[in-house]
């Protein structure tokens, strides 16, 4: 076997690990598909098969300690959008009919929502600016 066949037989055994790194999603067989490219490097520069078996060992080994714990990290944090109602909360409204403990209405994301004042004692008028603290059913909470 000449160094070009060893080559090429790394390249064949790097695309056998590419086909179920694609079916399976796994990403360990694609840092074993690298550490094969770079065995069919070291064939190619004319290295010996010791060679060639430790860079493949070697560079899968050290991406699959390095390179696996970090891709796990990044991929168990999801970022939190939120939506629906928890969307809503925190946001600023518009008050089109005087809000107080009893009740009005605000202009919250485009829509006209019913809200009323989360501290009963307070109202809000007309054009006034209001935080919405919690959406209850149908109707805005807002200080």
């Amino acid at each position: 076997m000449n160094a070009i066949d060893a080559w090429v037989w790394w390249l064949v055994v790097a695309v056998a690990l590419g086909i179920p790194l694609v079916v399976t999603a796994m990403p360990e067989f694609g840092m074993l598909a690298v550490g094969a490219v770079v065995a069919a490097g070291a064939a190619g520069l004319g290295f010996g098969i010791v060679v060639q078996v430790l860079a493949f060992v070697i560079v899968s080994v050290a991406l699959i300690a390095v390179v696996r714990p970090i891709a796990a990290r990044h991929s168990s944090r999801r970022p939190h959008l939120p939506t629906g109602i928890d969307a809503l909360k925190g946001r600023q409204a518009v008050v089109t009919e005087r809000v107080d403990g009893t009740g009005g209405r605000v202009k919250l994301a485009g829509e006209i929502w019913s809200a009323r004042a989360l501290d009963t004692g307070r109202a809000y008028d007309v054009g006034q600016e209001v935080d919405v603290v919690d959406i209850d059913g149908a109707t805005a909470l807002v200080i």
